[in-house]
């Protein structure tokens, strides 16, 4: 028994960090192309939606992932686009570092949300880690100049908030279906980002790279939410962390992109913070999740 729960962590573990590996790609996908957000948020769900759909119908299971993920998978799939959508909005307005240092986050919102809803009561070193974290993220928040950067750093918050609210919905709920809210998720921006952009306007070749975004993005939130079954919730989104040092990375090396010196101070005042909050212990219910 003791071997199979390790084995179930340790491949837990190993979605989270390749999911977190593939989405630190994201910045460069959605900056590497002239397309504004709702155009890259068109073709992304809609490259992603066909692909999610084809995997799920490839192992026979259309009907049951669409049609039986129940409320839960709705609402997983609401929140996932929303998340999604304020996540590629955000790169448009403020730099790679920014969005990936904020939503590095996560793992403080999620801890806290459980124990809200799950009743994990978290240790004095993730309430210190929280509090940490808060002043990193005002630091890199009031160093980034101008309305559009603010705006961007609000959607990266917001986005690391929805991340957040998932990986405790599936931590509470590790029955609700993971690849049929994913497509739904993509499926469900389709209207509302062409209503808000011509997505034919974009290039073809464009059009090519975010496909291959969508591959990346369908991938990776189909592990992550895998992955997100398999362990506490304050660790599944410190795992997800991993992608912020490949982001700000990839950012530097391909896009040039180099951090202002509030990011860099900001972002090292936060990341201490989520490794602070990382080492606690978290006080399990003594009950589980009710089902209603």
């Amino acid at each position: 028994m003791a071997k199979s729960g390790k084995s179930v962590l340790n491949a837990g573990i190993a979605l989270m960090l390749g999911s977190a590996f593939l989405f630190s790609t994201a910045g460069i996908f959605t900056k590497g192309v002239s397309a504004v957000a709702w155009q890259v948020i068109f073709w992304r769900a809609f490259f992603s939606a066909v692909l999610a759909t084809g995997t799920i119908a490839a192992r026979g299971r259309l009907g049951p992932e669409y049609l039986c993920m129940g409320w839960r998978g709705g609402m997983s799939a609401m929140i996932g686009a929303a998340g999604s959508a304020m996540f590629l909005s955000a790169f448009k307005h403020t730099s790679v570092a920014n969005v990936a240092l904020i939503y590095s986050a996560t793992p403080l919102l999620a801890a806290f949300l459980a124990w809200g809803f799950l009743r994990e009561v978290p240790g004095r070193s993730m309430i210190l880690g929280a509090l940490i974290g808060v002043v990193g993220i005002a630091v890199i928040v009031s160093g980034t100049p101008g309305q559009a950067h603010l705006l961007g750093d609000m959607l990266a918050a917001g986005m690391a908030l929805a991340l957040a609210i998932l990986f405790v919905l599936y931590r509470a709920w590790p029955e609700t279906p993971s690849a049929g809210p994913v497509a739904l998720s993509s499926l469900l921006l389709l209207p509302v980002s062409g209503m808000m952009a011509n997505p034919f306007a974009v290039p073809l070749i464009e059009i090519a790279i975010l496909a291959m975004f969508g591959l990346v993005f369908a991938l990776a939130s189909y592990w992550m939410l895998e992955g997100a079954k398999r362990l506490p919730s304050g660790q599944t989104a410190l795992l997800s962390t991993s992608e912020t040092p490949f982001a700000i990375l990839l950012a530097w090396v391909i896009l040039k992109e180099m951090p202002l010196m509030a990011t860099v101070i900001g972002g090292v005042i936060l990341l201490l913070g989520v490794v602070i909050g990382s080492l606690g212990k978290t006080r399990q219910p003594g009950r589980e999740p009710s089902s209603t």
